[in-house]
């Protein structure tokens, strides 16, 4: 039996490249549209503005840029063989830009009436890694 095998039957889980340099510059205090601009492909970069507006009472562009974040880390997971179920870990540092902006997107489609969408990405946030939706949450 091969070491990591998934037990279960399911997918394995994806893991996501590692991409520091949007990572880093945030932390060193970059302002999030001036590392987007840079990076735009960066899921964490978007759910990092999907953030702060959100805390500014934007739930609109919070929206926006959670769901362009969302998007974004769909189209990462899917250059890394994600077919569209199984696990993401959130222990996966790489994981969690897409993570977060699925979470952003789920708090701010609650914020402007969008149930639907609200229950669509809780449930996947919380099919895709446990950890991610109890530690956001």
């Amino acid at each position: 039996m091969a070491i990591h095998e998934n037990l279960l039957g399911g997918p394995p889980p994806t893991h996501l490249p590692d991409d520091p340099e949007p990572r880093e510059l945030l932390a060193a205090g970059t302002a999030p549209a001036e590392v987007a601009a840079k990076y735009p492909a960066s899921s964490l970069v978007w759910a990092q503005l999907a953030d702060d507006a959100f805390a500014e009472g934007r739930s609109i562009d919070s929206y926006a840029f959670a769901r362009t974040g969302y998007h974004r880390g769909l189209d990462a997971l899917r250059r890394s063989g994600w077919r569209g179920q199984g696990p993401i870990p959130f222990e996966h540092e790489p994981n969690r830009g897409f993570l977060r902006a699925l979470h952003a997107l789920a708090r701010a489609a609650a914020a402007i009436g969008e149930q639907e969408e609200y229950e669509r990405c809780t449930q996947f946030l919380r099919d895709s890694s446990p950890t991610a939706a109890d530690t956001l949450s």
